[in-house]
């Protein structure tokens, strides 16, 4: 952990006890990986990590050049590996309250570790997921556009995804539409070959490997995903920094298409391990 005055186990680490950020997880962070060891679309991380802060009022005072000298310094410390960096701004230590007016300065803490990796299975035979009864939070409440330490909806969705027997969740909207997994944007195509994910206004994080895919060139459509939908998609995948492009081969127990990963998702998939070798 790197906290601005060094480096240290994560063991050792110490956050104040009236930071905000512990007290009502009044913070926002986001996650940059490595690829060749070197930072992978880091400023694309560090400005959505400021879109998180300004939706919840709190206003980052670390250059990306001071953010990205600490992850250099962790990085190093870690040595020669292919590495994950969790970035966390808190609101700061203050008095219990709810009210940040009196918070000290805001805190910066930067997690390293090697990178995280996913079972090969999950890739060559695909994940399954689970439709949970939970709502993702509604846009009107805490804005699922930031990616604050409020993960309280994801962790009990995951949770009973885990006691269904599958890898993990899909949230739906209170209108009944598809919006994203725990840690995954969310995306279908249809038998005709569209690719369709659900807008932002349908309530979800705008993630980085999501706006990669748009970047492609690819046909891809904006679209509300019901669960009629959902269920005669030819093909599912979810998308992350770190997970990469994972085929849904099973939701809620059921075959997605022919029940393997298809065409679609394994060139998505190719195209995201390409990139990141020419990082």
């Amino acid at each position: 952990m790197h906290d601005g005055t060094g480096v240290a186990p994560a063991a050792d680490a110490r956050i104040p006890i009236l930071d905000h950020g512990f007290l009502y997880g009044d913070s926002v962070y986001d996650v940059v990986r490595t690829a060749n060891r070197r930072l992978f679309m880091a400023r694309e991380h560090l400005d959505r990590l400021r879109r998180s802060g300004a939706l919840i009022y709190l206003e980052l005072p670390w250059s990306d050049a001071e953010i990205e000298a600490r992850i250099a310094a962790l990085h190093e410390r870690l040595g020669p590996v292919e590495a994950y960096f969790r970035i966390i701004a808190t609101r700061g230590p203050g008095p219990i309250s709810l009210l940040p007016d009196g918070c000290d300065e805001p805190g910066l803490y930067i997690v390293g570790r090697s990178l995280i990796t996913y079972d090969a299975r999950l890739y060559e035979q695909g994940c399954a997921v689970q439709v949970v009864d939970r709502l993702r939070n509604a846009s009107e409440a805490l804005d699922p556009q930031a990616k604050t330490g409020n993960y309280l909806n994801n962790m009990l969705g995951l949770i009973e995804a885990r006691r269904a027997e599958a890898d993990d969740a899909l949230f739906f909207n209170a209108q009944g539409n598809l919006t994203e997994a725990t840690t995954s944007n969310a995306w279908i195509v249809e038998a005709n070959g569209r690719i369709v994910t659900p807008p932002i206004a349908d309530g979800l994080l705008p993630g980085i490997t999501r706006d990669w895919i748009f970047a492609l060139d690819e046909a891809v459509a904006e679209e509300p995903i019901d669960r009629g939908r959902l269920d005669r998609a030819a093909e599912v995948f979810l998308t992350g920094t770190v997970k990469g492009v994972m085929p849904v081969t099973r939701i809620d127990g059921v075959p997605v298409g022919d029940g393997s990963p298809g065409p679609v998702a394994r060139r998505l998939a190719a195209a995201y391990d390409e990139t990141l070798a020419a990082n």
